[in-house]
C-alpha cells in the first residue's frame, strides 16, 4: 500500500497535445454541475506550444488572481468567463505552471492551492486492491485520508460509484456546493478520487452523486472513520491512525489461547442504556466514562468478555444499532474514535475481551446510506426477491459482487485490527443462508441448482472467517444462527462455515419455555431440559440469554418465572445455576444478572436501584460466584464443546423434575457434579450414582441464604457410599434444596 506521499505530476514527460479554447457549452455544463470529467476542464491545460490556460470554478468569488507557488507575488489576474464563478487565465510556460490562487469574496481574501493542479494520488494497483476479497485496501484507499502531494498536505477523497454521471465531495469547507470539488473518475476501479489540499480533520462532508438515473443524492461516505451524532447524517474527517496501543501483553496472550477450552462468560451490553447520567438530562455515558464504570463492574462480576450491541454508526436509536449506515465509524453517541479505542485498551488492561455485534446481512434504506448509491443497485440485489428484507424493511447485500464482499470482509478486519477487538458476533446468519428466509412461495429466487441455499452468502461467510482467523490469532467469530444448518462452527476445509462458535438458540427456547411452567406441570415437559444434550456437541455452542429475550412484550427474565416472589427468584437462581453448569460458553444480557423486573428499554438506564433490595442483590452475588466457579474449575469449561466433557447421571426423573450430570476436564480425577431440582420440594437423601468415589465438596448452592435462598444444603459436602445406583458402583445421598441448582466438585 502507498505511503502518505503522493507522486507529483510528472513534469518531465512530454507535454500534452495542444487543445482548442474551451467551448462555452463545456463551461455551462461545469457551472450546472453536469460535467463528469472535471480534470478535462479545470486546472492547467496546454492549448498551444508554450501556452497554458488555467481554469477554475469558484462560486462566490469576486476576483481570482494567480500567484506564485512559493510566495505571494502576483502572476496574473484571472478573467471571469461566467457569472457563476468560472475564471480563466493564459500563461506562457514550457512546463506545467506552478501556482496558487488568491480568491476575493464578500467575506475577505484567502490564498489556496488549486485541487485540479494535482495528479492522481492512487495508483492502479492501489485501486485494484480494493477488489481483493480478504485484503485491507478498502479501508486504506476509500474514504477521506490525510496525504501529501508535492509537499502540500491535504485530504484525498475516494469513493466507489462506477455508474455515477458525476460525483463531488461537499462539506463545510466548500459551502456544500457540488460545483466546487467535482471528482475524477478512475475508470479501472469505478472509483472517484480528489485530492483537496490544505484540508484537515474534523470537517463534515458527504458525496454529492448524480446517479445513473439522473437523480441527485447526498451520501455519507461508506468508509468514513467517523460520523456526526444522529439525527445529523454527515461523515466527519478523522485521523487515519490512533494513538499507540499499550495492550501488547493482552494481544500476545490472546494469540496463544485456545478459546474452545477457555472459560468464556459474555456480558451482552447496550451502551446507551446500561447507565445514564440523571443529573444531566439522562445523557449517555461516554466511552471514557464507560471505561471507568462498565469495565470495573464487568471485571468484578467475573465476566470474561463484553459483547457490544452494534456501535457502527446508525441513524435510528430504536434499531439498537442493527441498521447501520457507516460500518467503519464507531457511533459518535458516546465520543470519538480515539475515545472508543481507549475503552478497548482499558478493557484489555483489566483482562476483559471486547466482542462486537457485526451486521453484514442487511442495511437500512435511509437516503444518505448505501441504497441506490450511484443511481443503481450497487451494494444490494436489484431484484427485491433477493435484495429486500420484508420483515425489517432493509436491503440485502449482494454477496456475489466482488467489490461488496471485499467491502464487508475488509470491515471485519478493520474492527479487529484497527480497534484490537477480540471477536465478532455475526447477526442474523440464518437470514443470509436461506434465499427463502421469511418468504412465501413465489417471493424468492432459487439458486442455480434449484435450492434455497444462498450460495454467494455461504462463500462470503467462509471467506470472512478464513480471513479474520488468518490475520488475527486468538479472535473468535460467533454466528447467531437459529436453524439446523450443519457445520456452522466447523472448519471450512471440512465443509463448514468456519465460525468459532454458534449461538444455541434451540437450547434457549426450550429451557426458557420449561422454566416458565408452574413446577407442578414441569414433569410433562422434562424433555425441554434434556433435548439440547442430544446435539450439544454438534457445534461449538454459546448459550445465549440475549437482549432478544427481554423485549417486544416478552418481559424480563425474572418476569418469566412462575409463583410467588420467593419462588420467582428461586426459579431464576436455579435456572442460572443450570445454565452455568450446562456444556457451552455463556452469554447474559445486562440487567439479567440482578433480576431486572421490567422489560428492557433502550431509551432508559437499567434499574440499578433494585440492588437496594436483598433478593436482587442476591441474584447479582450468585452470578458473580457462578462466574468464579466456572472459571476456577476446569471441568466446567475445558471440554465445553466435547462429548468427553459430559456424562449423564440422572436424566429421566421427570416426576421429581430433577436432572444431574457430571462435567469433566482434562484431568479425569477432577469431576464436577451439577444437580438441579426444579420443584419447590426439598428432597432428603436423594441417591444417585457417580463415576468416581471420594468426597464431593459443595462449591455452589443457589439456595444459599447469601443469594436469598432457604439455606438448605449438604453441610459443605458429601462422601460417596459403596452402594450401586444408576449403573455406577458408588453413589451419593444428597439433600436437594427446593428450586435450586447445586454444584459439587470431587476432591480425590
Amino acid at each position: 500500500m502507498k505511503t502518505d506521499q503522493a507522486p507529483p505530476r510528472n513534469e518531465t514527460a512530454p507535454p500534452p497535445p495542444a487543445r482548442a479554447a474551451l467551448a462555452q457549452a463545456v463551461v455551462d455544463a461545469m457551472v450546472r454541475a453536469e460535467h463528469g470529467d472535471p480534470f478535462s476542464v479545470l486546472g492547467p491545460h496546454r492549448i498551444a506550444p508554450g501556452l497554458w490556460e488555467i481554469r477554475v470554478l469558484l462560486p462566490g468569488a469576486r476576483t481570482v488572481t494567480l500567484i506564485e507557488r512559493d510566495r505571494d507575488a502576483d502572476i496574473k489576474a484571472m478573467e471571469r468567463r461566467h457569472d457563476a464563478g468560472f475564471f480563466v487565465a493564459r500563461l506562457s510556460a514550457r512546463e506545467t505552471p506552478a501556482y496558487r490562487l488568491r480568491v476575493e469574496t464578500d467575506q475577505g481574501s484567502v490564498i489556496r492551492h488549486d485541487p485540479y493542479r494535482f495528479g492522481p494520488v492512487w495508483s492502479d494497483a492501489d485501486l485494484a486492491g480494493t477488489r481483493d476479497v480478504g485484503g485491507d485496501a478498502v479501508a486504506a484507499v476509500f474514504g477521506g485520508h490525510a496525504r501529501t502531494a508535492e509537499d502540500v498536505a491535504g485530504i484525498v477523497f475516494t469513493v466507489w460509484a462506477p455508474n455515477a454521471r458525476r460525483v463531488s465531495v461537499v462539506g463545510d469547507f466548500n459551502g456544500w456546493d457540488g460545483r466546487v470539488h467535482p471528482m475524477r473518475l478512475r475508470h479501472s476501479a469505478g472509483a472517484w478520487e480528489l485530492f483537496v489540499p490544505e484540508l484537515g480533520n474534523g470537517q463534515r462532508y458527504k458525496f454529492e452523486i448524480k446517479g445513473a438515473d439522473g437523480g441527485l443524492r447526498l451520501k455519507a461516505d461508506p468508509v468514513a472513520l467517523a460520523a456526526e451524532r444522529p439525527p445529523a447524517t454527515a461523515s466527519v474527517l478523522s485521523g487515519t491512525s490512533l494513538p499507540a496501543w499499550r495492550d501488547s501483553e493482552w494481544m500476545a496472550a490472546r494469540a496463544r489461547a485456545e478459546p474452545r477450552r477457555a472459560p468464556m462468560t459474555i456480558y451482552e451490553c447496550h451502551l446507551g442504556s446500561w447507565a445514564r447520567v440523571p443529573d444531566e438530562g439522562h445523557r449517555y455515558l461516554t466511552y471514557r466514562e464507560l471505561a471507568d464504570r462498565l469495565i470495573p463492574y464487568v471485571k468484578d462480576m467475573g465476566f470474561t468478555h463484553i459483547e457490544l450491541l452494534p456501535i457502527t454508526e446508525y441513524p435510528f436509536d430504536g434499531s439498537w444499532g442493527y441498521q447501520p449506515v457507516s460500518l467503519y465509524a464507531p457511533t459518535s453517541r458516546f465520543g470519538t474514535p480515539e475515545d472508543f479505542a481507549h475503552f478497548v485498551e482499558v478493557a484489555h488492561r483489566e483482562g476483559i475481551g471486547i466482542l462486537l455485534d457485526w451486521v453484514p446481512g442487511h442495511f437500512p434504506n435511509d437516503p444518505h446510506g448505501l441504497a441506490l448509491f450511484d443511481g443503481t443497485h450497487l451494494y444490494e440485489h436489484a431484484d427485491p426477491r433477493q435484495g429486500f428484507h420484508q420483515d425489517w424493511g432493509t436491503y440485502i447485500y449482494n454477496f456475489g459482487r466482488q467489490e461488496v464482499a471485499s467491502f464487508l470482509i475488509a470491515n471485519a478486519r478493520f474492527w479487529l485490527e484497527r480497534y484490537h477487538l477480540d471477536g465478532l458476533r455475526v447477526d442474523a446468519v440464518a437470514s443470509m443462508l436461506y434465499l427463502d428466509y421469511s418468504r412465501r412461495p413465489g417471493e424468492w429466487v432459487p439458486n442455480r441448482y434449484g435450492g434455497n441455499e444462498n450460495l454467494d452468502a455461504i462463500d462470503f461467510m467462509r471467506r470472512m472467517n478464513e480471513v479474520t482467523y488468518g490475520h488475527n490469532p486468538g479472535v473468535i467469530t460467533v454466528a447467531e444462527e437459529s436453524t439446523a444448518w450443519p457445520g456452522v462452527s466447523h472448519p471450512t476445509y471440512t465443509g463448514g462455515l468456519g465460525f468459532g462458535f454458534k449461538w444455541n438458540m434451540g437450547w434457549m427456547h426450550d429451557t426458557l419455555r420449561y422454566i416458565g411452567y408452574d413446577p407442578v406441570h414441569r414433569r410433562y415437559h422434562h424433555d425441554d431440559l434434556t433435548f439440547g444434550l442430544l446435539y450439544a456437541f454438534s457445534e461449538n455452542f454459546v448459550l445465549p440469554i440475549s437482549h432478544d429475550e427481554v423485549v417486544h412484550g416478552k418481559g424480563s427474565l425474572i418476569g418469566r418465572m412462575p409463583g410467588d416472589a420467593w419462588q420467582r427468584f428461586a426459579n431464576l437462581r436455579a435456572y442460572l445455576g443450570f445454565m452455568w453448569g450446562h456444556p457451552g460458553k455463556k452469554l447474559l444480557f445486562m440487567g439479567c444478572e440482578f433480576g431486572q423486573e421490567r422489560e428492557w428499554n433502550h431509551d432508559a438506564s437499567l434499574d440499578w436501584h433494585l440492588l437496594d433490595q436483598p433478593e436482587h442483590r442476591g441474584v447479582q452475588t450468585l452470578v458473580r460466584d457462578l462466574n468464579r466457579v466456572y472459571r476456577d474449575y476446569p471441568a466446567l469449561h475445558e471440554r465445553d464443546t466435547e462429548p468427553a466433557g459430559f456424562q449423564w447421571l440422572v436424566s429421566d426423573d421427570r416426576d421429581n423434575s430433577v436432572i444431574i450430570w457430571a462435567r469433566k476436564g482434562m484431568d479425569p480425577d477432577k469431576i464436577v457434579l451439577v444437580v438441579s431440582n426444579f420443584t419447590p420440594v426439598p428432597r432428603e437423601g436423594y441417591r444417585f450414582g457417580v463415576p468416581l468415589p471420594g468426597f464431593y465438596r459443595e462449591i455452589l448452592n443457589t439456595d444459599a441464604a447469601v443469594y436469598g435462598g432457604s439455606n438448605v444444603g449438604n453441610q459443605g459436602g458429601v462422601t460417596t457410599d459403596t452402594i450401586a445406583s444408576h449403573g455406577q458402583h458408588q453413589s451419593l445421598a444428597l439433600t436437594l434444596p427446593p428450586l435450586a441448582t447445586v454444584i459439587l466438585a470431587r476432591e480425590p
